[in-house]
């Protein structure tokens, strides 16, 4: 088949970008064809909270990457939308993760679907934002419309949807494991990598960080003094996307400022395995969410997880098994956190985790995907 994957891709940053780039990949892999139609600009820069849309390194795959995309622009997208049209892809993939996008991507694939032969699906990371913004519903109404059939990556995001959409054909495919961030490493090799001291034990927060993502509460879990006083330290890897201040005075007023190693930036993809392979454990607090791409990458390098019980997470993390699951509370948090560093259950979530991610292959992404697509046709 001749596919098209319209949404971030190098040389864009992020798990967005990631994901587009590795599902090219998958279907390379079974003799598809693939070209991605990135952004030439997605962001104006006024809108970004960033430093950076940018990555500073190579891609790791040689796909076939058109930057062409402005966010912004309404003659560019009829520009192309008729383009794509005119090609006559047999599928259109677009993911969808912000109703900001939604004008943009709605008018592309609407032009699209004039040509009568593309079958477009949508990959949706959230039908509905975490943080809401004005026009939002408007906006993914009208992304919704061209759509034929819906891939969402957890049954938060598949329940969402019907906020939308009750009768076109969805089908709930978890997010694949993020194999793209190269191989396992020790932690000796990690730790000496990273300079960290090998006395210690570590628990990593990972990725961009935003006020749903909890890591206020996982400070304050961490403030506990069953927690504060063992010999332990918690990594925070990723860039601010929301004012650090309140962040930086709970690490004051807790006095933790020891105990944290504090990395104030995007962590580009060839750094991303010495901080997961440093770890004992991911932890991701989140108040709110659908799917994380940090718990994907959390199963390729086979490190237990703590993770609270909202969205799909729970689904991804089975309590007991592959880590533990708690209530938005810090204490709750806390003693998690404490269960995992004092028990001696680690080799066996690990065995665990080993087989849990068996699931979540890209070839059963791409199985699945052209399953909706068999779906879409039979329904026409």
């Amino acid at each position: 088949m001749n596919i098209v994957i319209i949404g971030p891709a190098h040389p864009y940053r992020g798990g967005l970008a990631a994901y587009n780039e590795r599902l090219a990949r998958a279907f390379e892999e079974k003799g598809h064809t693939v070209k991605i139609y990135t952004f030439s600009l997605q962001y104006p820069k006024f809108l970004f909270p960033g430093k950076s849309q940018f990555v500073e390194e190579a891609p790791l795959y040689n796909l076939n990457i058109v930057r062409a995309v402005n966010s912004v622009n309404p003659l560019n997208w009829l520009k192309v939308g008729n383009e794509i049209k005119n090609s006559k892809p047999d599928l259109v993939i677009c993911k969808f993760w912000l109703p900001f996008m939604g004008p943009a991507f709605g008018t592309i694939l609407n032009r699209i679907k004039k040509n009568k032969h593309s079958k477009v699906i949508s990959i949706l990371d959230n039908i509905i934002p975490h943080e809401s913004r004005i026009g939002d519903k408007q906006f993914t109404k009208y992304f919704v419309k061209p759509i034929d059939g819906f891939v969402a990556m957890s049954k938060k995001v598949h329940d969402d949807l019907s906020f939308f959409d009750t009768q076109k054909p969805r089908l709930i495919s978890p997010h694949p494991i993020f194999d793209n961030f190269g191989e396992e490493v020790s932690k000796e090799i990690a730790l000496k990598h990273l300079k960290l001291d090998p006395n210690f034990k570590y628990m990593l927060f990972f990725g961009l960080i935003r006020d749903y993502k909890g890591l206020d509460l996982l400070l304050e879990a961490f403030a506990e003094k069953t927690l504060k006083d063992k010999n332990i330290k918690l990594i925070i890897a990723g860039e601010y996307y929301t004012d650090k201040t309140p962040y930086l005075e709970l690490i004051e007023k807790y006095q933790l400022e020891d105990k944290i190693i504090h990395v104030e930036q995007f962590i580009q993809d060839s750094e991303v395995k010495y901080y997961f392979c440093a770890s004992d454990v991911v932890v991701q607090p989140y108040k709110t969410a659908t799917q994380s791409g940090v718990t994907q990458i959390a199963y390729h390098f086979n490190k237990p997880m703590i993770v609270t019980d909202v969205g799909g997470l729970k689904e991804m993390c089975p309590d007991g098994k592959v880590g533990y699951v708690v209530p938005v509370d810090k204490s709750l948090l806390s003693e998690a956190i404490l269960k995992f560093f004092d028990g001696d259950q680690q080799q066996n979530m690990i065995a665990h985790i080993i087989e849990e991610k068996k699931k979540y292959s890209w070839a059963i992404l791409v199985q699945n995907t052209f399953s909706l697509m068999d779906k879409i046709q039979s329904n026409q």
